[in-house]
């Protein structure tokens, strides 16, 4: 069913169009960069289209591909390392297309959170997690990360073991509302528990977690040290 959108893109943008794919119901447009922001308002606001529901945006690292293409033209960094993609999706219609565009490490697409202001926080994990920034957002921060983080952790080449430098708990005036950090007793469980126990690390509760199968939940105060 989608197909017809995939026809209705082509038949607009023409040689913007670069790819289309279309196997079992996964419908994919690929379009120039320059075209990102015009693509998008076309399918959200023409009728036969009617995408008017915004589902996500991600993006997806090909350093492998930016580094063939780059020697392919004997100029670095001129690959298309990541490909920029947005999920829509037409209620009335019940179509479901996926939006792609190649971009270079710098590259920056129009943002599209002024078509649908969901995208806003999208755009923003996408800088954070990728370094892609959006030109024409209106706040174009770290979602995730706080700002003095190093680097973009899903990029293939973020080092798995990077340390990242520790900054101060801050609560000033911009910032209302804060959360202060949970105490040792306090908060999610699952982010405070050693799912296998560790000589280093034991509590009070050492002789009821102690002779507990290896994997077994045992909350951790590393200030606290195994009985001898």
């Amino acid at each position: 069913m989608s197909k017809v959108v995939l026809e209705r893109v082509q038949a607009k943008f023409g040689a913007q169009v670069l790819e289309t794919q279309s196997f079992r119901g996964d419908d994919t447009i690929v379009v120039a960069r320059e075209s990102w922001h015009d693509v998008a308002a076309f399918l959200r606001d023409d009728a036969v289209t009617d995408m008017a529901m915004f589902i996500d945006i991600t993006a997806v690292d090909w350093p492998e591909r930016a580094a063939e293409e780059a020697e392919e033209e004997g100029v670095p960094g001129a690959g298309k390392r990541f490909d920029l993609v947005l999920h829509l999706y037409s209620l009335g219609k019940g179509h479901r297309v996926r939006l792609k565009t190649r971009l270079a490490d710098g590259e920056q697409p129009a943002t599209v959170s002024d078509l649908w202001a969901a995208a806003n926080w999208f755009e923003r994990e996408v800088w954070d997690m990728f370094g892609i920034k959006f030109a024409g957002h209106p706040d174009m921060r770290r979602l995730l990360m706080y700002e003095e983080f190093e680097g973009h952790a899903l990029r293939k080449d973020y080092a798995a073991d990077r340390a990242q430098p520790l900054v101060p708990y801050r609560n000033t005036p911009d910032v209302l509302d804060k959360q202060a950090p949970f105490r040792a007793d306090e908060g999610m469980p699952f982010g405070r528990r050693d799912w296998q126990p560790r000589d280093h690390a034991w509590t009070a509760l050492d002789t009821e977690t102690a002779d507990r199968p290896l994997g077994e939940a045992v909350i951790v105060n590393p200030d606290n040290r195994r009985p001898s």
